[in-house]
């Protein structure tokens, strides 16, 4: 009687969330897929494979990218911080949110840093009141008659 096959190994939610690390820290270090497909020696569709978790990443890799990321192996493996937190890491998966970091970082200026905040501040008003308003008329429109 012949031996079936093993099945190939298939990825875990551990190799999901080993690529999503990879992909936020990739990105908050300012590197496209292609450039650190490039200093690994390999394709930059691997990468994509390794951030998506369709493929595993083997220790020595992980060790690789890791280096080059100037982070520890065990960063990769860290508990995910509470979603619903007001800071830390799950802030900076929104979009745009490390290049307003970045951009925030280069000012030299004091004043002109507290300028920004101010500003930011205030948009972020502005689009809380248009979010509630735009609920507020939503809830009017649907308590009309024949709506």
């Amino acid at each position: 009687m012949a031996k079936p096959s093993p099945k190939p190994k298939q990825t875990t939610a551990i190799d999901h969330g080993v690529g999503s690390r990879i992909a936020f820290l990739r990105a908050a270090n300012g590197l496209s897929q292609s450039a650190l497909a490039s200093a690994l020696g390999v394709s930059f569709q691997q990468v994509q494979k390794y951030e998506t978790g369709k493929n595993r990443v083997g220790a020595g890799r992980l060790q690789a990218i890791a280096e080059r990321l100037g982070v520890p192996v065990s960063s990769f493996f860290d508990p995910e911080p509470e979603s619903t937190t007001e800071n830390g890491p799950s802030l900076l998966r929104i979009s745009g949110a490390v290049e307003l970091l970045r951009a925030y970082n280069q000012i030299a200026d004091d004043q002109m840093r507290r300028d920004v905040l101010s500003l930011v501040k205030s948009a972020a008003r502005i689009g809380q009141g248009r979010t509630a308003a735009a609920a507020e008329q939503v809830a009017v429109r649907d308590a009309l008659p024949g709506a």
